[in-house]
């Protein structure tokens, strides 16, 4: 079993690049099936589920290349079906269904599986697929989709807002006859960034980044280049490392337009930051972060992404603060893994209460999801002595080679068989 080895106590120091971005690569990809012609993608991560993903559209009969940029060829696909071996281990892969549907008339998805972190239900999907027009059934674990003719473009209003059933409804609508209109959509600059990869290949979106996004069909996308927008999460995650080190880093390949609800927390603990246009400069001075109230919202609000690694910021602050999670119920497993690094931290429904304590002290612990496992490296980070990170191919899904970057900073880290 692989595990991380991180010994603490060195405030971060130095120049760190951020990679692409996770959630967004991975419905361009998906995406990707709509077009006729060849896509060329640069800045895609290297990551687990990128492979998985990957290896998804590949068995379908698409011809993939990856020099440098990859280049994924969709002409010539034979299959339709996304299978259980590969969509258990992420949930994204239902993000096949729209593309499939809209371009093939066809697709067979099974349920999704990934982190359990809590019910992440797929009934929206459906819903708005059935509204679009398509016939939908679910057996056996796989939902079976299919339309007799094109599908035809209609008004969709989330009961809830949902990221992936943003994205899946708009890459179905982008081939369905006449116009779309997705009310209660996801602001997420994810969802941006596919509506501009769409654009790219020729589709009519309007209003992405906002609540109301309107698509007007057309009858086919071609081929493009696009470059993937950088991984604001990963970006958070290098702050707050550096806000629990009392260190000094400066990130670049990162807007910082697309952070400013995090960044203004991480003013409040006390740093300085300075923004440029593709840079973040971050400065703890050598002085504990304050202790700062979180409550995690869809966007613009704090991501659910960055709630793990504010609490192993908490866990060494000066004062007490509540962070609330409002958009998962299951996602405080890692709060005690950080107990027994001596955090305290205890739980009161959905909020997490932690009062901030000098040093926490190396341990063994286990990562239950991705984002656990980026709160558990903060914390060891910071702690005094050693600590052992286990279960780390969760962190392998959403970060790309992050004990080398880390070191770069000057952290004694490394991976152990």
């Amino acid at each position: 079993m692989t595990k991380l080895v991180i010994e603490g106590g060195r405030p971060l120091q130095g120049d760190v690049r951020i990679s692409g971005a996770k959630n967004a690569a991975l419905p361009i990809l998906a995406a990707s099936l709509l077009a006729t012609q060849p896509v060329a993608l640069q800045n895609v991560p290297r990551l687990q589920d990128v492979a998985t993903m990957i290896e998804l559209i590949g068995g379908m009969g698409a011809l993939i290349t990856r020099n440098g940029d990859l280049t994924i060829d969709c002409s010539q696909l034979n299959r339709y079906e996304a299978p259980y071996e590969l969509v258990r281990s992420m949930r994204a892969s239902i993000l096949v269904l729209g593309p499939l549907l809209a371009r093939f008339g066809q697709a067979v998805v099974s349920f999704p599986g990934g982190c359990a972190i809590g019910s992440r239900p797929v009934d929206l999907h459906i819903k708005g697929m059935e509204l679009l027009g398509a016939e939908i059934r679910v057996e056996n674990g796989n939902i079976y989709a299919s339309r007799k003719n094109r599908l035809k473009g209609t008004t969709i209003a989330f009961e809830t807002v949902t990221v992936t059933g943003t994205e899946n409804v708009m890459m179905a609508a982008v081939l369905a006859e006449g116009q779309t209109i997705i009310k209660h959509a996801a602001q997420e600059p994810e969802v941006v960034d596919l509506a501009n990869f769409l654009i790219a290949l020729g589709a009519k979106i309007q209003g992405a980044g906002t609540d109301t996004i309107v698509i007007d069909g057309v009858s086919d996308l071609t081929g493009g280049n696009y470059r993937v927008m950088p991984d604001r999460i990963e970006a958070g995650t290098f702050l707050a490392a550096a806000a629990a080190t009392k260190g000094t880093i400066t990130l670049h390949d990162i807007s910082p337009a697309i952070m400013q609800t995090v960044l203004a927390k991480f003013r409040e603990t006390g740093a300085v930051i300075v923004e440029q246009e593709n840079s973040i400069l971050f400065d703890m001075q050598g002085k504990r972060p304050n202790a700062i109230d979180v409550v995690t919202s869809p966007y613009p609000g704090f991501p659910t992404d960055m709630q793990a690694q504010f609490i192993a910021v908490n866990s060494v602050a000066n004062g007490e603060a509540n962070v609330t999670e409002t958009i998962f119920e299951n996602r405080f497993m890692h709060v005690q893994e950080l107990q027994r690094m001596g955090a305290q931290i205890r739980l009161q429904g959905n909020t997490a209460i932690v009062t901030g304590i000098d040093k926490l002290h190396g341990a063994p612990v286990t990562a239950t999801d991705l984002r656990a496992s980026a709160c558990l490296i903060v914390a060891g980070l910071a702690a005094e002595g050693v600590t052992h990170v286990e279960r780390i191919h969760h962190l392998d899904r959403g970060y790309e080679r992050i004990e080398e970057k880390l070191q770069q900073l000057g952290a004694s880290i490394k991976r152990e068989n």
